[in-house]
């Protein structure tokens, strides 16, 4: 069986549920198994009629009260359970935050191999999976498989697959026999930011603003443009560390990985640490008034000027098209 994660939060599946859900639909066809999806959480009992149309032969539900927040006690405990019981060959996450730790820690305790933050998968001549994952921050790629594994743990990084659509089949909806691990660990509190754009990494759109933006009060010309276009809001190291931005918006090596359709980089000179987080964009356009800067070079559109006179024409000129 390949058993896929279903990640959700406060009770809404993520996006990058669906792009697991694709992952796992094609090793699923290539080797002839059944998929199954498994939600995890409080009260998210509900979250399985989201997913029973796609391609899924089963979505098996662990509904408890002690999996309200994630803990890597909790969900690697009901994960090994959940694969344990259906004898699964494969199990595929997405590479967020949530999806990293607990990849990592089924691999650990199931003491098997881990294909990490990888952007593309394949087969090889033997049926094998053969993944692509970035290495040296980025400046490489590595084909990397795990043939004789069992259960193989695969972790795509967000965005690098499209989102499996429906594909008409009725799965079977299960309530896991799953016995609470014991937790070591608890969430105390969560304390949110009130955030009015799209989240960062599941927008379509992003909108970063780097050392050229001179200060945290020129921000509002990027939040302008990003509501027009429902864009998220993104910022280089160099403007977190200057106190402009939180960390929650950085985008690079050391923070959020992205790959919007669109990525506008204002003021940003394209040190490798930040280009390690947005080179997979599908289009990326470049505002910088130096020519020679480094994002020009995976730029597919570039505007050499300045951002504080080119930011507020593009978004009069965005304007006027969702206008028309």
């Amino acid at each position: 069986m390949v058993l896929v994660f279903a990640e959700q939060r406060d009770a809404a599946l993520r996006k990058v549920a669906f792009e697991s859900l694709l992952v796992g639909y094609k090793i699923a066809q290539k080797k002839s198994d059944e998929l199954a999806a498994a939600i995890l959480g409080s009260k998210v009992g509900n979250l399985a009629q989201g997913i029973v149309k796609f391609g899924v032969n089963k979505v098996l539900t662990v509904d408890d009260p002690g999996l309200e927040h994630y803990t890597p006690d909790g969900y690697a405990g009901a994960m090994i359970q959940l694969a344990n019981q259906h004898q699964a060959d494969f199990i595929v996450l997405s590479a967020t935050a949530t999806g990293k730790d607990l990849a990592a820690t089924l691999a650990a305790r199931l003491e098997t191999q881990l294909l990490q933050d990888c952007i593309s998968i394949d087969f090889d001549e033997n049926g094998a999976i053969e993944v692509v994952r970035p290495i040296y921050a980025g400046k490489a790629l590595s084909k990397v498989k795990a043939p004789d594994a069992r259960p193989l743990v695969i972790a795509m990084r967000p965005r690098a697959v499209d989102q499996l659509q429906e594909t008409g089949t009725q799965a079977q909806v299960i309530a896991a026999d799953v016995k609470p691990a014991r937790l070591r660990s608890r969430v105390a509190e969560i304390v949110r930011a009130v955030v009015e754009t799209v989240e960062l990494t599941e927008a379509d759109i992003i909108v970063s603003g780097g050392r050229g933006m001179k200060g945290p009060e020129n921000y509002a010309m990027l939040e302008q443009l990003a509501k027009v276009i429902n864009a998220a809001v993104g910022a280089s190291r160099a403007a977190v560390d200057a106190g402009w931005r939180d960390h929650q918006d950085q985008v690079g090596q050391t923070g959020k990985v992205v790959a919007p359709s669109l990525y506008i980089a204002c003021g940003i000179s394209g040190a490798i640490q930040h280009l390690v987080g947005m080179t997979n964009s599908k289009c990326i356009v470049a505002v910088n008034k130096d020519s020679e800067a480094n994002i020009f070079r995976v730029a597919d559109y570039g505007i050499v000027g300045d951002l504080f006179k080119v930011v507020p024409l593009l978004t009069e000129e965005f304007r006027k098209l969702k206008q028309e």
